[in-house]
């Protein structure tokens, strides 16, 4: 059971570049989640109009990205965490960036959409492929981050 409730120390990083990677993502995720959050009332009407989603269904959507971004940023922050947690924390960092990679995907090969809605209605950014290699490049950064700080010990061979 300790697996799931005593906080631990984050896993030293594996090289001295991991700790600026990790950072620089959770600069850019709170960077994200404070845009969203500050027009947040707009923010399920842009999803809807982005997947022709209702509007119960869009602000589930909504509340769930931005819930998202938010439990990701303890393992990128390296906070004392359980394992558990730790391991949730870093799913949640791939869910967000795979969910807004196939967002950008689909709104650019559909290309119907005008803005994109990866900061809100805060600061409306025109559509385009730059999107999409943004959020590989966050995927990278998550990747990258994600090996650095494996949050599970490998067991060791006796």
């Amino acid at each position: 059971m300790s697996f799931f409730v005593l906080p631990t120390a984050s896993p030293a990083p594996k090289t001295k570049n991991i700790r600026p990677i990790s950072l620089a993502f959770a600069a850019v995720l709170v960077i994200m989640l404070v845009a969203q959050l500050f027009t947040f009332e707009e923010f399920p009407g842009l999803i809807a109009s982005s997947w022709l989603l209702d509007d119960r269904t869009s602000s589930v959507v909504a509340a769930s990205i931005v819930a998202l971004e938010l439990l990701a940023l303890p393992f990128l922050l390296q906070m004392r965490l359980s394992p558990a947690m730790r391991v949730v924390s870093m799913v949640a960092g791939w869910l967000v960036v795979s969910t807004w990679l196939i967002v950008s995907l689909c709104k650019n090969v559909v290309g119907d959409a005008l803005h994109s809605v990866l900061l809100g209605a805060t600061i409306p950014l025109p559509e385009g492929w730059w999107s999409v290699l943004f959020c590989l490049a966050l995927g990278i950064l998550a990747v990258w981050a994600s090996w650095g700080m494996w949050p599970i010990k490998a067991k060791s061979a006796k």
